[in-house]
């Protein structure tokens, strides 16, 4: 097993991140019904739901953490990772995958 970080963007169009922490737990839920992305993983923390959606851009995926690309055949629908970082306007977080 691999530690990999990967970055969670869009939360200022649900909730913010203001509240969130460093070692909060999230889970990631492949979206299959997206219709702009094949590929879109949304990020869920319990008991709210969707705060967010893992990068999938060159834009907005930071530094050398894995895009939502990058990480969707690593999982079958649902995974589990940890906060790293609160960012200005992102989220780094890391997941555990096989590799």
């Amino acid at each position: 097993m691999k530690k990999v970080y990967f970055t969670v963007t869009g939360t200022r169009h649900y909730y913010g991140q203001s509240f969130i922490e460093a070692g909060m737990t999230v889970s990631l839920v492949k979206d299959k019904e997206n219709e702009h992305d094949r590929e879109a993983i949304q990020v869920e923390l319990p008991g709210l739901g969707k705060i967010g959606y893992v990068a999938n851009s060159p834009y907005t995926v930071r530094g050398e953490s894995y895009s939502a690309g990058r990480l969707y055949d690593k999982f079958k629908k649902k995974a589990q990772g940890t906060v790293r970082y609160v960012l200005d306007d992102a989220l780094l977080c890391t997941i555990w995958i096989k590799g």
